[in-house]
């Protein structure tokens, strides 16, 4: 067995369909070496079928992530696969309709409470659940949308954003004493099924199209994929509360 992740196992969630930024990452895994199990949540039999586009059918594990019976069992439903895992890739988030297109100041609690317990406490609980599973050189990488600044339409999902980007600095924080190592890749924006879902995405569309200086391809999932699975291998030991932005350089653009 050969590639960047050759012996690695990994748990990778958020696959919805194959145009999933997760996909990309579990399909360049497997092609490098990797062993990978999905997670879904809702449309089972959906992800199941799209696990079977994978060079290898990968197996997948139903979690709800504000489940506390189904966390607290994800440990158990992965060593029916793998013996242990290296790697951890939270892909999730969602929003209520009423925190999204730019309802900010009148989104009530309960959805903002939802977006945040959905988007952002998750990664936390996910990698709480996976720790009986990892050790020492562990690697766990979420993945992020520019929360530095604030977007159009983009709203409460910004906010969680920007919990995200902070619980993952906490976690290298705490779990840095173990070796396990926590990450994000801010992507820039993909025609995915998240995305179709924001009211008013199009305005992203343009923005990166007219002015990223490596230019950006709006339906190319692979360079963000690329950056998840480098900092999944042991090719970044030190690296740790990091953000890699892939998204043609965007980001250091003034306004």
């Amino acid at each position: 067995m050969s590639g960047l992740l050759a012996g690695k196992r990994l748990l990778i969630t958020g696959i919805i369909t194959d145009a999933s930024i997760a996909f990309s990452v579990a399909k360049i895994a497997q092609e490098n070496g990797a062993a990978v199990v999905l997670t879904g949540f809702g449309r089972m039999s959906l992800v199941e079928r799209i696990a079977k586009r994978l060079p290898e059918p990968a197996p997948v594990i139903e979690l709800d992530v504000t489940n506390p019976e189904q966390l607290a069992g994800i440990a158990d439903k992965v060593r029916e696969h793998v013996d242990g895992l290296d790697g951890v890739v939270h892909s999730i988030g969602f929003a209520p309709q009423s925190c999204l297109g730019g309802g900010f100041l009148d989104a009530p609690w309960e959805d903002v409470a939802t977006a945040l317990q959905v988007s952002t406490y998750s990664y936390k609980s996910l990698a709480t659940a996976c720790l009986p599973l990892m050790g020492a050189g562990g690697s766990i990488v979420g993945l992020t949308f520019d929360a530095t600044k604030a977007w159009p339409v983009y709203d409460w999902m910004g906010v969680a954003k920007a919990g995200l980007e902070s619980a993952s600095r906490y976690l290298a924080l705490h779990l840095g004493k173990q070796g396990i190592r926590s990450n994000l890749v801010s992507a820039g924006p993909l025609r995915t099924m998240a995305a179709k879902s924001i009211p008013g995405f199009e305005q992203f569309e343009e923005a990166w199209a007219e002015r990223a200086p490596l230019g950006w391809d709006l339906s190319d999932q692979e360079p963000a994929a690329r950056a998840v699975c480098a900092l999944l291998s042991d090719w970044f030991p030190a690296t740790t509360g990091e953000i890699v932005h892939v998204d043609g350089g965007y980001h250091a653009l003034g306004a």
